[in-house]
């Protein structure tokens, strides 16, 4: 954390601790400079961050003040999904979802993709030049089947900060997680078996249920602490769960890490019953916290869980390398993957591992975090700002995404469609469940920088929320 967030931060919990009053001027920039031994610079740029958070306001010639404080909305409850297994349907959304990835005139507010952007990514560019210049027999020759060694090597290294202790032969390269987990499932399951899934859960890894012809089962998940243990095992015991998929660490869509204690007793129950856990890790490098929190994985003995993640969300959506750590279904997912895949892309890898070697991916992660962390305060204070009384909006400790629960009466399907005719796009909550709940819900992506733009996309999005309250309302009273 630089010095600026940290003063930033202490002024903060003075303000929310009410050691300055609504309406009280702040310390002159000077003054803080000397009390706290920091330069000029700092205090301004820990002011400029207050602002934006809009904890404080500037008067011309007058200093900084307390500004008037709204009340933080309320995270959303628990959630209560239909509880038997069932197929998955949206996939038309979804298709229109990814189609929109290619019209840069669309503001990507429901996409998945991390800001790519930032000069700490300028190594990597650089790696990858070097790599074509200097590697070209390696770069256009075949890749081994389980992916570059030296690639593996690192990514063993970075898991042990999860508390994975793996070596480079525990590890398969694959094409993204999306792909390390359909390999998974592939090796695990046949068609019309049931996969237990939290609830809401991201909807690439729905619709990889519906593709391979398997039915969900939602489990009640908390926004906090995440999937409910005691649904679980209820559902256990009356349906024969092939698996669970789980995001415990900086959860997509929620932003919850599961507490240390509930991820070992959903391993608990997964030896008990005898199922497969897929632990989904793409996010778990952007925690907040340092060190980052502790895999399932971690604590797994018996080869029961398979961990995928990527380099998509920490690095770049278009490296296209993740990995899986297979357990005792090694051998199966190798064949799964010859069969499937085959070998993948050399020269990304080779790029991806130097990087990581020279120290660049650390730095890189740790800037990213900062600058994600920063993001969903300001994407917090519009929602309170612009969005009417009533909604619900996670906290999350990581990652960056916000999911909103709007009144019973928004429906974002509809509100999202209008809203693509402005050119604007954001994912409804129905997309994020096998039932199609959750459609008075939105999953926002915080990676865009908040700048003025955005700013006003979020006002043009809580006007859209405000006009379908209103349409709802002179309904209701015409059905009166």
């Amino acid at each position: 954390m630089t010095r600026y967030q940290h003063l930033a931060n202490l002024l903060a919990e003075r303000i929310e601790q009410g050691l300055y009053r609504h309406g009280e001027k702040l310390p002159s920039v000077r003054s803080l400079s000397q009390e706290h031994g920091v330069s000029i610079s700092t205090v301004q740029q820990a002011y400029q961050t207050l602002e934006q958070r809009q904890l404080i306001t500037p008067q011309p010639r007058s200093g900084y003040f307390v500004a008037p404080q709204k009340a933080q909305p309320p995270v959303p409850p628990m959630s209560r999904p239909v509880q038997r297994p069932v197929e998955i349907t949206q996939w038309d959304q979804v298709l229109n979802m990814l189609d929109a990835r290619n019209d840069k005139s669309i503001i990507p507010f429901g996409g998945g993709s991390p800001d790519v952007t930032q000069p700490s990514l300028k190594p990597l560019w650089r790696e990858m030049s070097r790599v074509i210049q200097h590697n070209i027999v390696d770069v256009l020759s075949y890749d081994e089947l389980a992916g570059r060694r030296e690639l593996r090597e690192q990514i063993a290294r970075l898991m042990l900060d999860g508390g994975s202790v793996v070596n480079a032969d525990d590890l398969i390269i694959t094409s993204g997680c999306h792909s390390a987990l359909s390999l998974a499932l592939l090796s695990v399951c046949q068609p019309g078996d049931i996969i237990a899934v939290e609830s809401p859960t991201y909807y690439g890894t729905m619709q990889l249920l519906r593709g391979l012809g398997l039915k969900a089962i939602e489990i009640p998940t908390d926004p906090n602490t995440g999937i409910s243990v005691e649904a679980l095992e209820m559902a256990l015991d009356q349906w024969p769960i092939k698996g669970v998929i789980l995001v415990p660490n900086c959860n997509n869509p929620q932003g919850f890490i599961m507490p240390d204690a509930r991820k070992r007793a959903v391993l608990n129950l997964a030896q008990r019953y005898d199922i497969v856990i897929f632990e989904d890790d793409i996010y778990g490098e952007l925690a907040t916290e340092y060190p980052r929190p502790r895999t399932i994985h971690s604590w797994d003995i018996d080869g029961r869980v398979m961990l995928c993640s990527s380099f998509t969300k920490t690095i770049a959506p278009g490296l296209r390398i993740g990995w899986i750590a297979p357990g005792r279904y090694y051998d199966k997912l190798l064949q799964m993957k010859y069969a499937a895949n085959g070998t993948n892309v050399p020269s990304t890898q080779l790029a991806a591992s130097n990087f990581i070697r020279e120290g660049h991916y650390h730095r890189h992660v740790r800037r990213m975090r900062q600058i994600y962390q920063r993001n969903m305060e300001i994407y917090t204070c519009w929602l309170r700002e612009f969005f009417p009384c009533g909604i619900c909006v996670t906290r999350p400790l990581s990652g960056y995404m916000l999911w909103v629960e709007l009144p019973e009466q928004v429906d974002m399907v509809c509100v999202a469609q209008q809203l693509c005719r402005m050119k604007i796009q954001v994912a409804p909550g129905s997309l994020f469940s096998a039932s199609g709940k959750y459609r008075n819900c939105l999953r926002i992506n915080c990676a865009l920088p908040p700048i003025d733009k955005h700013r006003e996309v979020m006002v043009q999005l809580g006007e859209a929320v405000k006009v379908a309250m209103a349409w709802d309302e002179s309904t209701a009273h015409l059905k009166r």
